[in-house]
């Protein structure tokens, strides 16, 4: 009893933080209105995509319904290796790099209730974008094979503890961590995380080996085939679990065991790391609260980023060197880097193995499919990377923005720093990112040269969108920048980046389906015409202007008006 009224006690602080800084203000209405506008365009355009795949898997017997499981399993695999990296970098800042937790640690509270408070913290601050990304997935699901009020209490019973053990392993991981390596040396802790994130995600990849199911000259036969559908592909893994306890029921083969095992696999992964908590947290807090030294300065690549701004004026000079400054001293942003790294990995991963080779004809219609795709899926990734940069820009400032209000600057000055130093690094990952996957794919001239201006013009947009969001919906109280993305704002920002990113990828199939029907067999093969790739540049261009120009004067004006 005095556990769970310490933990309620605990966390009514930051719910109640959290729902005054919802509500606070003029035009909470307004909020209510955009949050349920955007997500109204967004959810929907992820739903009916994938309702419409399941409806044309579940329409091929005995394959079908085997390859629309692989596709749960494969989706919730990805979610697993999200979780897991984000819980790794969220609970370093819980557990260790709160604000808060000097006057929590004094306070006389057993360890057990700050325990499960800062696991709960990590849980939710890590999990809600995927639990966004699930809703639309599972209703698919549901949909498509009427799984009825059944599938919606099963589809709880089994994502709760999915989104529990990455929670947990995550936060065991940091403390012995921390445990190693004094705090000083927290580069080297995460470096760590880095290496060892990137290698599970590999081995999770080469243990799933999804290239398999989209090449069966790879099998001697159809039975062969078919024996690896039906075999789970990571029977150790939760996310596997999962997929099959959802498809089982919806398929007819519910098995309760899985649920069994989840649940138990979550409750032993939350008793292991209360034990290492209790035995090491109160050591692992005292190192965390050593200093750490920046040599930032003295590096070749700093000498370099003042010779490259040297030709701005004084004072957005200035501003952009201490952005960076800024980046670079905090752990928990920078940090971040490592996940930008995992995604980049396993991106262009999957562009490798791609099976591109099964004839000319279907060859052709696959990569300029590929195109499309890729475009897609790189605009979500650069979308994702602005919402965990650029989004928490202006909030980073906290309580000292006032310095820079009553400071001789002018807002666009203040704005227009803090967007090239997002729009640089965005604008260079998406040509390196687009550039590298079209020359493994063997992409035409034209529909290269469409999709790197596309990809470009796209960070563009969702910097200035990024910026605007950050403006409207600050977060000055935050306590890390790791946290920031989580607030409404954010999510926000990510559903407009999606409605833009679906704008722009629509219109380039509209104008270009000519040439994209002609790779099918039995139509004579052509290139795409300059007029076509040339006016859905334009089309691309003129969306991309009209989302970015718009929100980012929006943010200068409410710049302006702020109270500082």
């Amino acid at each position: 009893m005095a556990v769970r009224r310490e933990f309620v006690l605990l966390l009514t602080p930051k719910v109640l933080s959290a729902r005054r800084r919802g509500i606070a203000g003029r035009g909470r209405w307004g909020r209510a209105v955009m949050v349920l506008g955007v997500g109204a365009a967004a959810w929907p355009f992820i739903y009916v995509t994938l309702t419409r795949l399941l409806r044309t898997l579940r329409g091929v017997e005995e394959v079908g319904p085997l390859l629309a499981s692989k596709l749960l399993a494969l989706g919730l695999l990805v979610f697993l290796g999200i979780l897991l990296l984000s819980n790794l970098i969220a609970a370093l800042s819980s557990f260790f790099l709160s604000r808060d937790l000097p006057w929590i640690r004094a306070a006389p509270l057993d360890w057990l209730s700050v325990y499960l408070t800062r696991l709960t913290e990590t849980l939710v601050s890590s999990s809600w974008m995927v639990v966004l990304m699930l809703v639309p997935m599972l209703a698919a699901y549901w949909t498509v094979y009427d799984g009825g009020w059944t599938f919606l209490a099963l589809s709880i019973l089994a994502v709760v503890p999915f989104l529990i053990i990455p929670a947990a392993v995550g936060s065991a991981t940091t403390l012995l961590l921390v445990r190693l390596f004094p705090a000083r040396r927290s580069k080297d802790i995460l470096g760590i995380i880095a290496v060892a994130s990137v290698g599970l995600v590999v081995l999770l990849l080469r243990v799933l080996r999804p290239e398999r199911l989209v090449n069966p000259e790879s099998y001697r036969n159809l039975v062969d085939f078919m024996a690896a559908l039906r075999g789970p592909s990571s029977p150790w893994l939760p996310s596997q679990w999962g997929a099959d306890a959802l498809a089982g029921f919806l398929q007819g083969g519910f098995d309760p065991f899985l649920l069994v095992l989840l649940w138990t696999t979550a409750l032993g992964t939350v008793t292991a790391g209360a034990i290492l908590h209790r035995s090491l947290y109160p050591a692992c807090f005292t190192r965390a609260q050593e200093g750490t030294e920046n040599r930032i300065q003295h590096h070749a690549a700093w000498k370099w980023l003042e010779r490259a701004v040297s030709r701005a004026s004084l004072q957005r000079q200035q501003l952009v060197l201490k952005d960076v400054r800024i980046f670079f001293r905090d752990t928990t942003q920078w940090s971040q880097l490592i996940i930008l790294g995992v995604l980049v990995v396993v991106y262009v991963y999957n562009i490798r193995v791609l099976p591109l080779s099964s004839g000319e004809m279907i060859t052709r219609y696959l990569i300029t499919l590929v195109v499309f795709l890729n475009l897609a899926l790189s605009g979500f990734v650069l979308a994702a990377i602005a919402a965990r940069f650029v989004f928490p820009a202006l909030s980073l400032e906290g309580q000292t923005l006032w310095l820079l209000g009553s400071a001789p600057l002018e807002a666009r000055t203040i704005l227009g720093a803090k967007y090239w130093v997002g729009a640089v690094p965005l604008t260079a990952l998406a040509l390196i990112l687009t550039g590298f996957t079209n020359y493994l794919l063997g992409v035409p001239a034209g529909l290269a040269v469409l999709s790197l201006v596309s990809t470009v013009a796209l960070s563009l947009a969702f910097t200035a969108q990024a910026l605007t969001w950050g403006v409207y919906f600050p977060e000055f109280e935050s306590e890390n920048a790791a946290q920031i993305p989580t607030s409404i704002g954010g999510l926000l920002f990510m559903l407009g980046a999606v409605v833009t990113l679906g704008c722009v990828v629509g219109l380039q199939i509209w104008i270009l389906r000519e040439f994209l029907m002609s790779g099918l067999p039995g139509r004579e093969p052509r290139d795409p015409f300059m007029w076509e790739v040339g006016l859905a540049l334009t089309g691309t261009l003129v969306c991309c202007a009209f989302s970015g120009i718009l929100p980012y004067r929006a943010a200068l004006r409410r710049l302006d008006r702020l109270d500082f």
